[in-house]
């Protein structure tokens, strides 16, 4: 909170800093006009030099676009060539690397890594005999009880059983 604070004057006295600098550039560049006690030939001429200067600025402003315009093509332009560029290589295959646990975990920690890693050991172990032992399979010959099991009561011995 602290630090957020000391951001939030540094950045209110930045925004004041620049609000003087922006009065002062002002203040030299645009003199203040006196009209007053002008006549109308007087006021002519002023609105003339005035008008003649608009003008001046505008072509400025009216250029400097029309080359901000360019450039901003002209990156794009760039831009879609490098992508071009990009695409004509092609990238090569990456090939399957196998590497244990171990020493995938030193490649990445460095020396620090100590501890050996073995996932097998891990692994719960399944006896072959215990599952064939659960579930007990029936294997006979399906055409003998097509006939049997054909229409609604074979259907229904199914049900039941």
């Amino acid at each position: 909170s602290l630090m957020l604070a000391k951001a939030k004057e540094e950045w209110d006295q930045e925004i004041v800093d620049k609000q003087a600098e922006k009065e002062r550039y002002l203040s030299e560049r645009v003199t203040p006009l006196h009209t007053s006690g002008l006549s109308l030939s007087q006021l002519q001429d002023l609105c003339r030099e005035l008008h003649e200067k608009v003008e001046i600025v505008d072509e400025e402003r009216y250029d400097i676009e029309a080359k901000c315009n360019h450039n901003t093509r002209e990156i794009k332009d760039l831009k879609i060539k490098v992508l071009d560029l990009r695409g004509k290589f092609k990238r090569p295959p990456l090939r399957r690397v196998r590497v244990s646990a171990d020493a995938m975990l030193r490649a990445l920690l460095g020396s620090k890594h100590k501890v050996s890693m073995d996932l097998r050991a891990n692994l719960k172990s399944v006896k072959k005999e215990d599952t064939e032992k659960e579930r007990p399979v029936e294997v006979g010959d399906w055409r003998k009880n097509v006939e049997a099991m054909s229409g609604m009561e074979g259907r229904k011995k199914m049900f039941d059983a």
